[in-house]
């Protein structure tokens, strides 16, 4: 039988011990889930008023307004998705 053995048990509780000191102690889960949860709504609403701005702009507009409003909006998406990004990652090193 040619097959590897599991390592020591000193070995694993070693391994555990590693990985709980490199994680941070302060770290607030209650704020992390808050910052993730406003950072899912605001990705809902911008989304919904990217595509209420564009179907609106497509009608009053045509295709070319509507492709400028549209990349607008996903600039503002992509900004604000940076900014919550920084926010989650403020929360989760307090």
């Amino acid at each position: 039988m040619g097959g590897m053995r599991p390592p020591p048990l000193f070995a694993r509780a070693l391994l555990l011990a590693v990985m709980l000191a490199a994680t941070p102690g302060r770290a607030d889960p209650i704020g992390v889930v808050k910052e993730s949860g406003r950072t899912t709504g605001h990705a809902v609403r911008d989304g919904a008023q990217t595509v209420g701005r564009t179907v609106r702009d497509f009608f009053k507009g045509g295709s070319h307004q509507a492709k400028r409003t549209w990349q607008g909006n996903a600039a503002r998406t992509r900004a604000d998705m940076r900014a919550d990004k920084a926010a989650v990652k403020r929360e989760a090193h307090e």
